[in-house]
């Protein structure tokens, strides 16, 4: 058995009755079960509908984003989410490079990264050089003016927690950030580099190893070898080339807003909604989300 499930933006709440029952209808599938009023709703299936991908096309142009699942095993245990332009909206190195005056070409270079079209170890180091002079206490000045918090990761976080979830952020961005932002959404731990400094200002350098794509698989290993769970009770979410490996590794693997190369490898993709919607994808209803400042 299989679970459809649909999703419009929160902020729109327009996905209709209509739209759910017209392809309840094409797919034969089950009754409706709407989890939140004009803004997701699923039924099961009894297997994966071969024009799923015809399907999902025409609801993109729709802004309504679509996923077919097994529904055994749906809700997840752990949450491990990337940090940059998935927890936050940001690139954090980026939004440094602009305080350095650097700004657009670093952000050429992070967009390629992202892309896959660049090692990642070698691309940071090249930006990271370019960083070196900048007073440390920048990173302080960043957050507070330049970093927002992607809406819904708050509530995302805090209804797994209370469904006995654990929950991990890893980046390949940096601690001084993943620190904070890790405290503020309620994750219980969070894995990063580390940006080096000498005499108070930026030395140009991250510490090694880097952690990029492999160590997110890693760190995905290591966690589930702890809390003695199989890799198929994990939900990772991310958005660049660097987490496609525990994407594709997690039970559930979800490309958020992800680039285009990205989410062309994963078969859940969320590109309307915010991170409520990894709730849906796991069958909360609205009611059981858990209410957070």
């Amino acid at each position: 058995m299989y679970i459809a499930t649909l999703m419009a933006n929160p902020a729109r709440r327009d996905l209709g009755a209509d739209t759910v029952e017209a392809l309840r209808a094409a797919w034969d599938g089950g009754p409706a079960v709407w989890l939140d009023p004009a803004v997701a709703a699923e039924f099961a299936v009894a297997a994966m509908p071969a024009d799923l991908w015809a399907r999902w096309a025409a609801l993109q142009a729709q802004g309504i984003d679509l996923a077919v699942q097994a529904a055994e095993g749906r809700r997840k245990r752990v949450l491990l989410a990337d940090m940059d332009s998935t927890m936050i909206g940001q690139e954090c190195i980026d939004e440094l490079a602009a305080e350095a005056g650097v700004g657009a070409h670093v952000a050429a270079i992070t967009a390629r990264a992202m892309n896959g079209e660049l090692d990642f170890p070698g691309a940071l180091r090249e930006r990271v050089a370019l960083l070196r002079g900048l007073d440390a206490s920048v990173v302080i000045k960043v957050l507070a003016e330049r970093i927002r918090f992607t809406s819904g990761g708050r509530k995302l976080v805090a209804t797994m927690k209370a469904h006995a979830g654990y929950a991990v952020l890893v980046s390949g961005g940096f601690s001084a950030f993943s620190e904070p932002v890790a405290a503020y959404l309620g994750f219980d731990e969070n894995h990063a580099n580390t940006l080096l400094v000498a005499d108070g200002k930026l030395a140009g350098a991250v510490a090694e190893p880097i952690l990029g794509r492999e160590a997110k698989v890693q760190a995905l290993v290591e966690i589930t070898d702890r809390l003695g769970i199989p890799v198929a009770d994990v939900l990772a979410v991310g958005d660049g080339a660097n987490d496609l490996g525990m994407l594709h590794l997690a039970g559930a693997g979800v490309a958020l807003h992800a680039k285009p190369t990205v989410a062309a490898q994963c078969t859940l993709r969320v590109n309307h909604g915010d991170l409520t919607a990894l709730l849906y994808l796991q069958g909360y209803h609205r009611d059981e989300f858990v209410s957070v400042p």
